[in-house]
């Protein structure tokens, strides 16, 4: 996929004569792409071979993620162009991205689970693998710290501190926060670093990766998302269910349970609170279900 997306940005530069900032918009939005579509060893598909439904995962996966819905939108302009190249230049059979629709205005409520469905994910992964300490060591990780995907992935040996609780979290624009670690993530973390592998490539002491795959390597988000399916298939979750869904669910948890939206919004390294009150509306979803399950006169 790399080969075809640097004769593109060619074609753009020379043939169509785009500006650097174009060009460089193009670049990121593709290389974006291929990275998500990465397999575990860094080989990417070939262009043609990504179908409308991939890229549909895509799209959601940046919605999780928080992209703004502009953004998005010029994600798929990009993949639109890639491939209207692609199908001029006869690598591509047809453009999957364009019978997608860019994303609507408006904004609908984060999907969250319960405390009870996040008990079942976080116990899924086998206590007797090595792969099976680490899967649950990235979901109490997730969870217990509000991470995104791409902030977990990240984490360095540096990052955790197990006596104290903490992990140090460098959050959009590389800005650093501070995120608490409870209990059953630190014994989870310690168990699956007695037996984690680091790879020679990899930096070692404090900027060796906290999370590898099994070559040894820092694992790539698109990873994670493929651990977090096969959980889901095995305890029958909603399949809406994505590595940001853990950090909705740690959001919505702390405010359900009383905690200060501002606390919150420091937790989950929020520059705006008007982006933190989005769990706000969560929250008093639930307590009106609650109450017109329970009183008699709610309805």
């Amino acid at each position: 996929m790399h080969r075809q997306i640097a004769q593109f940005l060619t074609y753009l530069r020379v043939e169509r004569g785009v500006s650097p900032h174009t060009l460089k918009g193009y670049r990121e939005d593709l290389i974006a792409a291929a990275d998500y579509f990465a397999s575990e060893d860094g080989a990417t598909p070939e262009p043609a071979s990504i179908t409308a439904v991939d890229l549909r995962g895509l799209l959601s996966a940046l919605h999780e993620a928080g992209y703004a819905k502009t953004s998005i939108a010029r994600k798929l302009a990009s993949l639109r162009s890639f491939y209207k190249y692609g199908q001029r230049e006869g690598w591509a059979a047809s453009n999957p991205a364009r019978a997608l629709r860019n994303p609507r205005k408006g904004r609908s409520l984060p999907h969250f689970l319960t405390t009870e469905e996040i008990g079942t994910l976080l116990s899924a992964p086998p206590a007797d693998s090595d792969m099976g300490l680490r899967d649950r060591a990235m979901l109490e990780t997730m969870y217990s710290g509000g991470l995104r995907v791409s902030e977990l992935v990240g984490l360095s040996d540096g990052d955790v501190d197990m006596s104290q609780g903490v992990l140090r979290v460098r959050g959009k624009g590389r800005k650093e926060r501070l995120s608490p670690l409870g209990s059953f993530a630190v014994r989870a973390l310690n168990a699956w670093l007695r037996v984690r592998k680091i790879s020679p490539k990899e930096p070692q002491g404090r900027e060796a990766p906290m999370f590898t795959n099994r070559f040894g390597t820092r694992l790539t988000t698109r990873s994670v998302g493929r651990m977090l399916e096969k959980y889901l298939r095995e305890t029958g979750l909603d399949r809406r269910t994505s590595p940001h869904t853990l950090r909705h669910s740690f959001a919505t948890h702390l405010l359900d349970r009383g905690a200060d939206i501002r606390s919150v919004q420091e937790l989950l390294g929020h520059k705006s609170l008007v982006t933190t009150q989005i769990y706000t509306h969560v929250s008093t979803a639930n307590l009106r279900a609650a109450y017109e399950k329970a009183h008699p006169r709610a309805r």
